[in-house]
């Protein structure tokens, strides 16, 4: 059976109410940290999903009202008609490619602190805010509600004029009212909004018949629900009231959105959920309590696992957020047979981490991700060679790798060379580490791409000094020579006060245990001044191995940074269990006499722990011996990539070899220039008054 008939049945079209979506490639709603703060960047990130194949593309939650305001958050927004072009920009995106717009329309209740507006945060009953900052919401009253039912009906006309296709109405992740007044712990009311699960689903059936009302003879009405709090007792389950949910409301949506909340759950990351389609188990039963279409995710990207969910009457459309980052063609590449093309999505959750710190998106595996607008990348598109000049990458990590595939992908004759016994550079070594095997994706794509192309020669096992580069008189020199972990403990938090140690105990960096040189018996200390994935992996590691573990940070939590991408609370509960004696807020001053001396971190009182091995992971030096032996060389084009450039995340590798990969031949003038597009508000408000 040829591709195109193996997976015909993904580009049948499916009715959604009103609408008709051309195919069953759903991209569900989720944040790109633009929204109304950077619409022309959100129009065209949108856009080239639709351009890519994917059916329907929804937006972010959209806030309906300035009492569901998640300032400094970049959502969109619909409070008045004054937002109605910038979502229109997003609504003309989508269409120019034959798809549907759909949008999330949400008011938040207690998960908005409403810190811009200074409105009354509102909630089923009086309770503190989702955050941790002293403040309450209050309990909602009949006007209250009365006033909600209207701003979500207004907000859905809005929403039909700017264009959308499909409105949602939003009770899921724990971050919407319509959820809220569901959850017996959060409602507390006495009157027929609250009590039995009837009372308690009575706003959600009052907002989908006053939307459908509104605009569904022109629009499909979308429900996105979360059937599943992954609490066990605790929490709403699947086959229990999220079932009843479901039963009750079973035929007022015209497409059920179903997942699991909270969000770490519905976007669990690969380190913690290696299996696509995880959310299957908790969903499969909607389809069968209802007529209408249903939607699931559940890091959608493999297209034999999306016709088995259709075909076993799981789903009728493949719903997918982080797929639809990572490769905004998957579609179009599968009705191309082009499987091996898909750039799949590796789930390390950088793009929720954009979101989190209110920038735009970005994407480990898609480094176009984020600026179709701003900068005018196309995720498949480049612009072809300037001349007939040869291109040589020095090393095959993240950096080259993808440094090599865009200069071959443009026509230039390029040649890889690596040090190594094989490619891939840290992705290769970080993804024998607990939890991170899906990383290999980062080289195997790539790999794949430069083996395809002619243009493209690949050396291992080539260290390159400045002689030999000479010799090959390749004129164009790209150094991708990445960096290594530093064994002194100089950090964030040591530089004034660099830890003393005296040799009593070895010591090993991230390095040594990725290259296999484990500590022999512990107690071993990691001591993490990086607060990234790395040391909370390598204590996991060790734990594994047999060995005690201490570990030991100035933070106040573990492998802090990954707050940002939904795991943190995995990474420490992982920890826990399996032995790790964690030691927050100390900073290490020493190892000394089979001794570290930890300082707590707000009175400096050091005590000592016993040790046989530490483990430092602080900072890392970066490998610039060759660029520093090539500098007075003359070559025409000298660049340091990637981690020899500025020690980051894999996502940030991937981008600086992509980037250097665009600008090759421009003018460093026009370059410089053009750093990339910014959105600026005009100074000019209705009726020309400045």
């Amino acid at each position: 059976m040829s591709d195109s008939s193996r997976y015909s049945v993904l580009f049948e079209p499916v009715k959604i109410g009103a609408v008709t979506a051309p195919n069953r490639f759903y991209q569900v709603p989720h944040c790109n940290g633009m929204g109304h703060v950077r619409p022309r960047g959100e129009a065209a990130n949108r856009g080239m999903k639709a351009a890519g194949g994917w059916g329907v593309v929804a937006t972010q939650e959209t806030e309906i009202h300035p009492t569901s305001d998640v300032s400094p958050f970049a959502e969109n927004r619909l409070w008045d008609a004054a937002d109605i072009p910038a979502l229109r920009l997003m609504t003309d995106a989508v269409h120019e490619h034959g798809s549907l717009a759909a949008i999330e329309l949400v008011h938040n209740g207690n998960h908005a602190q409403n810190l811009l507006s200074r409105a009354p945060i509102l909630a089923p009953s009086d309770m503190s805010v989702d955050y941790p900052i002293p403040k309450q919401a209050r309990a909602m009253d009949k006007t209250d509600i009365r006033n909600l039912r209207r701003w979500h009906r207004e907000a859905a006309l809005r929403a039909r004029d700017a264009g959308f296709d499909i409105i949602y109405v939003y009770a899921g992740h724990n971050m919407t009212i319509a959820q809220h007044f569901m959850l017996p712990h959060m409602n507390q009311r006495t009157d027929e909004y609250g009590g039995s699960l009837e009372n308690r689903v009575r706003l959600t059936r009052e907002l989908l018949e006053e939307t459908h009302e509104a605009v569904g003879d022109t629009c499909g009405v979308a429900f996105r629900f979360a059937v599943d709090e992954m609490l066990g007792a605790d929490g709403m389950q699947a086959q229990e009231e999220g079932r009843a949910v479901v039963e009750m409301l079973a035929e007022l949506p015209d497409l059920w959105d179903v997942n699991v909340c909270e969000w770490a759950n519905d976007s669990v990351t690969t380190r913690f959920q290696p299996e696509d389609g995880y959310q299957n188990e908790y969903i499969s039963f909607v389809k069968s309590l209802t007529t209408k279409p249903v939607v699931g995710v559940g890091r959608l990207g493999n297209p034999d696992l999306m016709v088995s969910m259709i075909g076993k009457g799981i789903v009728d459309m493949i719903g997918a957020a982080r797929p639809s980052i990572a490769d905004p063609f998957l579609p179009n590449k599968i009705r191309e047979g082009r499987i091996e093309d898909i750039r799949e999505c590796i789930g390390c959750n950088i793009c929720v981490s954009a979101d989190s710190l209110a920038v735009s998106i970005r994407c480990t595996q898609n480094p176009t991700q984020g600026e179709e607008w701003r900068r005018g990348w196309h995720p498949e598109v480049i612009a072809p060679k300037a001349s007939d000049a040869e291109a040589l990458v020095v090393g095959a990590g993240p950096a080259g790798l993808e440094c090599a595939m865009q200069l071959a992908r443009r026509g230039y004759e390029v040649t890889l060379a690596e040090a190594g016994v094989e490619p891939g550079g840290r992705v290769a070594r970080e993804s024998r580490l607990p939890g991170l095997g899906a990383w290999a994706r980062v080289v195997d794509y790539r790999m794949h791409d430069l083996s395809q192309r002619a243009n493209a020669r690949l050396f291992m096992e080539s260290a390159l000094d400045a002689e030999q580069v000479g010799e090959l008189g390749i004129p164009h020199v790209f150094l991708a020579t990445g960096a290594h972990w530093r064994a002194d403990g100089i950090g964030r938090s040591t530089l004034r006060r660099p830890p003393v140690l005296d040799g009593s105990v070895p010591v090993f960096t991230p390095d040594d245990l990725m290259a296999g040189r484990l500590p022999e018996a512990g107690p071993v200390l990691i001591y993490d001044d990086d607060h990234g994935y790395m040391a909370g992996v390598l204590a996991e590691q060790l734990a594994q191995a047999g060995l005690e573990v201490i570990f030991a940070t100035p933070e106040s939590i573990v492998s802090h940074f990954t707050t940002l991408t939904l795991e943190q609370h995995r990474v420490q509960a992982r920890l826990i269990e399996l032995g790790v004696d964690i030691r927050c807020n100390h900073v290490l001053r020493g190892v000394q006499s089979g001794q570290a001396h930890l300082a707590c971190s707000y009175s400096d009182r050091v005590s000592p722990v016993e040790c046989a091995a530490a483990v430092l992971v602080t900072e890392r030096r970066r490998e610039t011996a060759l660029y520093d032996a090539l500098k007075d060389s003359g070559l025409a084009t000298l660049e340091l990539i990637g981690d020899a450039a500025m020690p980051a995340l894999i996502a940030d590798a991937v981008y600086s070899g992509h980037m250097a990969a665009r600008n090759f031949e421009r003018d460093p003038a026009e370059v410089d220039a053009d750093w990339f597009r910014r959105e600026i508000p005009s100074l000019t408000v209705e009726g020309g008054r400045s």
